[in-house]
């Protein structure tokens, strides 16, 4: 698999969620994400058990936190957000779509 390449349909609606590796008794889960203009609803924070290290492969967002904090990510930029962390997704690029390689673990 080529984490670049799109498939023939791009998702208009809902981001695209494809799980690359999951190891529950890990608590791990890699997926690749590709956004097509998608954000988070108004008043929306995820609050996530598990921390996450996201990597933005391709396109920009902007990244909010519930303490006002916010980030503009480029293709290249990555992050970490630990477990708990209220953040939301306030925008991200429709040309070219948002791919990212996001990382989930307990540890």
């Amino acid at each position: 698999m080529n984490l670049f390449q799109l498939p023939a349909q791009l998702p208009q609606q809902a981001e695209l969620h494809e799980t690359l590796l999951q190891q529950e008794g890990y608590g791990l889960l890699i997926e690749r994400i590709i956004s097509t203009g998608q954000a988070s609803p108004p008043g929306f924070w995820y609050d996530q058990a598990q921390n996450e290290w996201v990597l933005l492969l391709q396109g920009s967002a902007v990244l909010e936190w519930d303490n006002g904090r916010s980030m503009t990510l480029q293709h290249g930029d990555w992050l970490f957000i630990p477990a708990h962390a209220r953040h939301r997704v306030a925008w991200t690029s429709k040309e070219p779509p948002c791919i990212w390689l996001a990382i989930h673990f307990e540890r």
